[in-house]
C-alpha cells in the first residue's frame, strides 16, 4: 500500500512538472501578448527571444531580473523603446516565460 502511494505521488509530481513545461512555450507567450513585440528568431519592436537568451546565458540573476522586467516593464537595455509593464502576468507565469526564453 505504501509503495502504491509513493508511486502515485511520484507520478503526480511528474505530471505537474510536465504540465508546467507544456505551458512554457509560445502559447503562453501568445496568451500574454508577448508576441506583439517579440518573436523567437527576429526583432520586431523588442529583441528576439533568441537574442535575449544569448545575452543572458550564464547569468545567475537572469531569471529574477527578466521576470521583474516582464511584470514591471523595462527599458534602455535594447534601445530607446521601453517595454511596457505586464501587470496581469503573475510572478510564476513570468518565471515560466523566462525559463522558456533562456532555454532557446
Amino acid at each position: 500500500m505504501l509503495r502504491r502511494k509513493i508511486i502515485i505521488s511520484l507520478f503526480s509530481v511528474v505530471v505537474l512538472f510536465s504540465s508546467q513545461q507544456l505551458l512554457a512555450d509560445e502559447a503562453l507567450a501568445r496568451s500574454k501578448n508577448c508576441l506583439a513585440c517579440h518573436s523567437v528568431a527576429n526583432k520586431i519592436v523588442g529583441p528576439s527571444f533568441n537574442d535575449i537568451a544569448a545575452k543572458y546565458k550564464g547569468d545567475g540573476a537572469a531569471l529574477t531580473t527578466l521576470a521583474n522586467k516582464i511584470i514591471k516593464g523595462g527599458g534602455g537595455v535594447w534601445g530607446g523603446i521601453p517595454m511596457p509593464p505586464n501587470a496581469t502576468t503573475s510572478k510564476a507565469e513570468a518565471e515560466t516565460l523566462v525559463k522558456w526564453i533562456l532555454s532557446l
